[in-house]
């Protein structure tokens, strides 16, 4: 996968473990590559469980990668000493799935969101506290809120707030870790353009994981979709969704509505047969052979390589030529 000069991150076959006892390890993240430009926003897609969550928490450090590399602006993000990593956890932060329980129930939103300005030692006096009002503002939010606590706000309010804290700091790169999918329907437009104009006035990079395949669409310049740890295809927004070539990503794409009766009562829908193996014992070969209606024996014998097959477009599928 080419990289160029303005390439910020780089996954190198990042491999999450993660050891259950008696022997048993859960795959949750298996050998998957990728790179995001500065300025731009990868959508990282896949079903419930699949290793989307566990790829955003170890890029950022939250977990230690079990093998694989992390690139972060040329460092390698594995090898860093102590006050690199307090560097890069400045540069890279995380916006949480879950608003109420990312939020410390006994923090005034001005502590929440000034924690993190304290523990780079940014802003002191009544420049840290006019950064926060500033801060608040920028997400919608009014400096009257600074004194309250996190179970006072909408969830919508509580999301806003989490960005806030992301942006304390003055981040280059966000992960954003489903940050709508806890939030009501009418409330997940505005985060997402929210994030949109913050990524024009603030050249931030992002990640943006999410299961909500139009939502994705939106945002999103490049798109991967994931399965059971493993990446199985990766490329331009528009192209994954107008010509889907592994046949996961065609079952995914024809389950999104189409808000036109006419259409959607016409097409056809593609339904998965079988359940998604365990991710402590997964299928030799490919990953999704046992619930592919193409499978060949290659494919249950030999894992498929992570190749281009288009323009920027990429697949793991033997089907595909």
């Amino acid at each position: 996968m080419a990289e160029d000069k303005n390439t910020l991150l780089v996954a190198r076959d990042l491999k999450k473990y993660f050891d259950i006892g008696r022997g048993q390890v859960v795959k949750a993240v298996d050998g998957i590559s990728f790179s995001i430009k500065e300025g731009e926003t990868l959508g990282l897609v896949g079903e419930s469980g699949c290793g989307k969550s566990t790829v955003g928490r170890t890029i950022v450090g939250l977990y230690d990668a079990t093998d694989g590399e992390v690139i972060f602006d040329g460092m390698n993000v594995g090898e860093l000493n102590k006050k690199e990593k307090k560097h890069f956890t400045r540069k890279a932060q995380m916006i949480f799935q879950d608003p109420y329980a990312s939020l410390n129930p006994r923090m005034t939103v001005t502590d929440i969101i000034g924690e993190g300005i304290d523990i780079h030692e940014l802003y002191e006096g009544k420049e840290r506290q006019k950064r926060i009002y500033d801060l608040l503002e920028v997400v919608g939010l009014s400096r009257e809120h600074a004194s309250r606590f996190p179970h006072e706000f909408s969830g919508g309010q509580r999301q806003r707030i989490g960005i806030a804290r992301a942006l304390a700091i003055e981040p280059r790169f966000i992960v954003c870790d489903e940050p709508i999918s806890a939030l009501d329907v009418s409330i997940q437009a505005q985060v997402v353009n929210l994030l949109e104009d913050l990524q024009d006035e603030l050249g931030l990079t992002y990640l943006f994981i999410a299961h909500d395949l139009s939502m994705v669409k939106h945002i999103s310049d490049r798109i991967a979709v994931m399965y059971l740890g493993a990446m199985v295809e990766l490329a331009d927004s528009h192209d994954l969704y107008e010509e889907p070539l592994h046949p996961y990503t065609q079952a995914l794409l024809s389950a999104v509505p189409i808000p036109d009766p006419n259409i959607e009562k016409s097409r056809q829908r593609i339904i998965l047969e079988g359940d998604v193996p365990s991710p402590i014992n997964p299928p030799p070969g490919c990953k999704f052979q046992g619930r592919c209606k193409y499978a060949k024996p290659i494919c249950r014998e030999v894992t498929p390589e992570f190749k281009e097959k288009g323009k920027n477009h990429f697949v793991a599928c033997h089907v595909v030529k």
